[in-house]
């Protein structure tokens, strides 16, 4: 699993398992007011971002719609909500997000939280394929799923999620997890990848970014890109929109990857288990 290429806007476009491309840079808009979502998301386009993270539980797709109503080439993201879970209510829960953003057919949707104690996410999943099927979704995934879940979804229908959307940053890398993605062609997407800003005054990350001439927020993000990770940052400011883009126009070393490796701690989780997450 690779990068495949570098698309006009100057971003990495990877290849999913469906053959389908997804940009590897996008902007998350988790907790982001929906008064200011629709702004936000413009200026991000016009920067050049061309992939949009959203979910029915931020309560900002009626926004993102309008911000991209004549932008069918920003590739766009929502996500399954816990109370949703269930076939039938999957397939309901999908009508009402795409009513939303004003879409017919959405590029990618995910079931948010596995929800084990629920006993509901193989059913949910048994939507999504139905979903793509029929040619309602171009691609489906997941996020928070642990390997034993991936393995129920795909023993039970023979299909496997494009992307598995997790927390990752510096300080919790999930490797084991990550390892069991890429062992089975399903990409991984990093929340909270910048750690809520608490690895950015790390010494490592500080020494590399002023080695570099970037900001540490830059090499955070780079560091994602170079592990082939799928990044969405979340910011409304304009200046940051600008600095999260500009991460393709130079390397990380050997070394510093190395190092950004050593940051990475068992007790890094800043999010909920998904074994035993309760919303």
């Amino acid at each position: 699993m690779a990068v495949s290429s570098l698309s006009k806007q100057g971003q990495n476009v990877i290849v999913l398992n469906d053959g389908h491309e997804m940009p590897q840079l996008g902007l998350g808009v988790w907790r982001m007011p929906e008064s200011e979502t629709a702004q936000v998301v413009r200026k991000a386009v016009e920067i050049g971002y061309r992939l949009v993270d959203t979910a029915y539980l931020y309560r900002n797709e009626q926004a993102v719609g309008e911000a991209l109503k004549d932008r069918p080439d920003v590739f766009l993201t929502s996500k399954v909500w816990n109370d949703s879970q269930g076939y039938d209510e999957t397939l309901r829960a999908y009508e009402k997000s795409t009513k939303l953003l004003g879409r017919s057919i959405l590029d990618l949707y995910l079931i948010h939280w596995p929800m084990p104690d629920q006993g509901l996410y193989v059913e949910t999943w048994k939507a999504l394929v139905e979903l793509k099927k029929e040619g309602r979704v171009k691609s489906i995934g997941v996020s928070n799923f642990q390997p034993d879940h991936l393995k129920r979804i795909m023993d039970a229908t023979g299909v496997a999620p494009v992307v598995n959307q997790i927390e990752v940053h510096p300080s919790f890398q999930q490797r084991d997890v990550r390892a069991f993605n890429t062992q089975h062609h399903i990409y991984t997407e990093a929340w909270r990848p910048l750690g809520k800003g608490n690895v950015l005054d790390n010494p490592v990350v500080v020494g590399i970014a002023q080695r570099v001439k970037k900001t540490p927020a830059q090499v955070v993000l780079r560091w994602h890109v170079q592990n082939d990770l799928i990044v969405i940052p979340k910011t409304v400011n304009e200046e940051r929109l600008k600095e999260n883009f500009s991460i393709f126009d130079f390397e990380l070393s050997r070394e510093d990857m190395q190092a950004i490796a050593q940051m990475d701690r068992a007790d890094g989780r800043m999010g909920a288990h998904p074994d035993t997450a309760k919303f």
